[in-house]
């Protein structure tokens, strides 16, 4: 007589024994208005380009209109920043939303999104990618192709402990990464270690880089995915190590290396002088995409020589270099949608620049950092200044919005002018850790410019202001200054008070 087949349990992960926003409730917490709040936020200081400065407080305002409570019954324990796109808790929105809330951390959570995905964990390790609002319910089962990704919250986490200090938070999110990160090698890998996603679970849903793979892989390996997982076991390591667990820190070193050779292995285009998806039979997908400038966070990943071809795309306008830069697929590459970018075929996402950004800076190449920025800066405000509104995506060729795109998300439209605002155009950048303050000015001007209020740390402040001949700054907390411009660089200590330094 037949047996029934006993029930499918996915084996549990200890680590997520270790999650604490599972065993969270939500508090209720107010928040103060917008106007409130400015006093909080970096001002800041830009008297030749005050339509940018107008863009700033305008997403900033936008994005307080989108604040919100979690809803009773739903299971999450934060309050959150809405993508103002669909009634969903979306895992690339939050990852990417909860960096340009950085700068607004004085005056409201903007992790809270972060928490929430954490507070939806599996016992295995898995977290949907979308999440109902209302319910708190998962959207997918967990062994759907698009149920997860794309896998960069210990990329955001670790960012955001560079950027703050938070000690107590890098040690709280630690269980919940590495069992994700274990759930995504366990079930998104081909059996040579190298990972798959889908269009969907990419973020980069229409784009035709893999033959009909908006909802499934195709059998494909993936440049992103395996890009982010090979970033993921690096910071994930380097988590490790900063909390002394060092057996950890052994086993994601070792995953690091691993697929830092794979990747270079099979999906580096030497025709193409370029990193693309891969088929079963090694053949290369047609598309260069934005995906593979992930590599660039790596900086283990991509060796000299190919880090040369790989940046000199960003520089071509017959790839990437477009009136409004940086498409989401290169213009000589199948399926480029010049007229709106049709959302992925080659349309500017804020998302997708702020990546790319991160990774020039990472690898040295802030001039090329700083003339993206000011492009991508210049031709949001044109768009703001003739429709009233920030965008999702944008057209490649034009000042105008992308099509689809959804109107006033912020959402990751907050990015570009908070974030590639305050760290690309301006230039400023932190690592509090090290107590170390970064000032890369490229921006041209006659008159002072700069950043007042800015944060140090958990309750530190920073302004800073300077021309071609003179630098004022003004902190309650000392650190090293590092200033860099077009031609030379400077290090100095810079004590608590007022300080002004002589540039010429």
């Amino acid at each position: 007589m037949p047996q029934p087949h006993p029930k499918f349990e996915r084996p549990s992960d200890p680590l997520v024994v270790q999650n604490q926003f599972r065993q969270q409730t939500y508090a209720p917490q107010a928040w103060p208005s917008f106007e409130e709040a400015k006093e909080k936020l970096p001002q800041p200081v830009l008297p030749e380009h005050e339509s940018w400065v107008t863009l700033y407080w305008r997403a900033w305002e936008l994005a307080w209109q989108n604040l919100r409570q979690p809803q009773p019954g739903s299971g999450f324990v934060a309050n959150f920043i809405d993508a103002a796109t669909e009634a969903f808790l979306f895992m690339g929105d939050s990852a990417f939303m909860s960096q340009f809330g950085l700068y607004g951390r004085r005056a409201f959570d903007f992790s809270g999104n972060l928490d929430n995905l954490y507070a939806k964990q599996h016992d295995d390790g898995f977290i949907c990618r979308q999440i109902d609002l209302a319910t708190g319910e998962d959207f997918f089962y967990p062994f759907d192709p698009n149920a997860t990704g794309p896998n960069i919250l210990a990329w955001v986490e670790w960012r955001t402990y560079r950027f703050t200090g938070d000690d107590a938070r890098l040690a709280k999110v630690f269980p919940a990464l590495v069992a994700y990160h274990r759930w995504c090698q366990a079930n998104r890998t081909w059996p040579n270690g190298l990972y798959w996603a889908t269009g969907h679970s990419s973020g980069l849903s229409n784009q035709p880089r893999v033959p009909n793979s908006s909802f499934h892989h195709r059998h494909w390996s993936w440049v992103d995915a395996s890009m982010q997982a090979s970033l993921n076991s690096l910071v994930l390591a380097q988590m490790a190590s900063t909390l002394k667990e060092e057996t950890l820190a052994g086993e994601l070193e070792a995953e690091h290396t691993r697929l830092v050779a794979l990747i270079n292995q099979y999906l580096w285009n030497e025709g193409a002088h370029f990193y693309q998806d891969a088929d079963a039979d090694g053949r290369f997908s047609p598309i260069k995409s934005i995906a593979a400038y992930w590599g660039l966070l790596d900086p283990d990943l991509i060796p000299e020589k190919r880090l040369e071809l790989i940046v000199q795309a960003l520089r071509e306008n017959w790839a990437f270099k477009l009136p409004h830069r940086v498409p989401s697929q290169s213009a000589d590459s199948e399926g480029y949608n010049f007229e709106t970018g049709h959302y992925w075929r080659g349309g500017v996402w804020p998302s997708s620049n702020f990546m790319v950004l991160r990774g020039l800076r990472k690898v040295g190449q802030h001039g090329l950092a700083h003339e993206i920025a000011v492009n991508h800066l210049l031709n949001v405000a044109k768009v703001y200044e003739r429709t009233g509104s920030l965008w999702e995506n944008y057209a490649p060729e034009t000042a105008a919005p992308g099509d689809p795109a959804a109107e006033n998300p912020v959402g990751i439209a907050g990015l570009s002018p908070i974030a590639i605002l305050l760290e690309d155009v301006i230039g400023l950048s932190v690592d509090w850790p090290q107590r170390r303050v970064f000032w890369d000015r490229r921006l041209v001007c006659e008159r002072p410019y700069g950043v007042e209020n800015y944060p140090l740390g958990p309750e530190g402040k920073l302004s800073l202001t300077a021309d071609a001949s003179r630098l004022v700054l003004t902190t309650d907390l000392p650190f090293t200054l590092t200033l860099r411009d077009a031609n030379q660089s400077m290090q100095t200590a810079v004590p608590s008070g007022t300080t002004e330094i002589d540039l010429e």
